[in-house]
């Protein structure tokens, strides 16, 4: 089985959606058979730096709403990120664009790691307050999970992978993603938005069994046989 996700590294509900996926798979008995790939998906690919500038300041201004109402839904947030044991710090969180980080999730795609580079990503940004348009700390945090430093400064230092993930934000558009995270199930189910784990574990479920029909008994088709407890042998 397939999962493609398509997400952005900054998006709270991504990182969410990640560790309720993930939860599913820890009751699915075939998830040794599961395939994730990651998707890039940008939320606001014009995003800058703003020195000084709290997210909550960010947020209020983007929506037309007060500091205390953006106060509000990232402690909302906070609790929904708590409940999957997940600690977001938005105090610290650096307004970034993603561009390279994404970039650097492609790279680790051809090193078997890409999970381990959206995983890393997610929490420096929504946990640690990592600043992910510093090209020293996108290095670091490369390193940390064993990619290459000479891939890793080539690829920061160029535009490598930029239309691997300008590739993805088309096939997002042919699909009709309008929000992430986005989930797709073996190019047949999709789910939008970090569901609950439940309902990733009816999907799973759903696909696994769709994807092995099983034999159908025709009505009358029933002829002599030997039974497994020796009878009529």
């Amino acid at each position: 089985m397939k999962i493609e996700i398509w997400s952005d590294i900054v998006c709270p509900f991504c990182y969410i959606g990640k560790r309720r996926l993930e939860n599913a798979l820890a009751n699915f008995p075939h998830a040794d058979k599961v395939e994730i790939q990651w998707h890039s998906f940008e939320l606001d690919p014009g995003a800058q730096t703003e020195p000084g500038v709290s997210l909550y300041k960010r947020l209020a201004a983007k929506y037309g709403n007060t500091e205390a109402w953006a106060r509000q839904m990232s402690a909302n947030m906070t609790q929904s990120a708590a409940e999957v044991g997940l600690a977001f710090d938005f105090d610290r969180a650096v307004h970034a664009n993603t561009l390279h980080a994404h970039r650097l999730v492609h790279l680790a795609d051809r090193h078997g790691k890409q999970d381990a580079a959206k995983e890393r990503f997610f929490k420096a940004y929504l946990e640690e307050g990592q600043d992910l348009n510093d090209f020293a700390t996108l290095t670091r945090l490369a390193n940390e999970i064993g990619l290459p430093a000479a891939e890793v400064e080539q690829v920061l230092h160029s535009e490598q992978f930029t239309q691997e993930v300008r590739h993805d934000e088309y096939q997002a558009r042919q699909i009709g993603v309008r929000g992430v995270p986005y989930f797709v199930f073996d190019d047949k189910y999709a789910v939008s938005g970090a569901q609950p784990s439940e309902l990733f574990q009816e999907v799973l479920e759903k696909v696994w069994e769709e994807s092995r029909p099983q034999p159908v008994q025709l009505a009358g088709a029933d002829g002599a046989a030997c039974g497994l407890d020796g009878s009529n042998c």
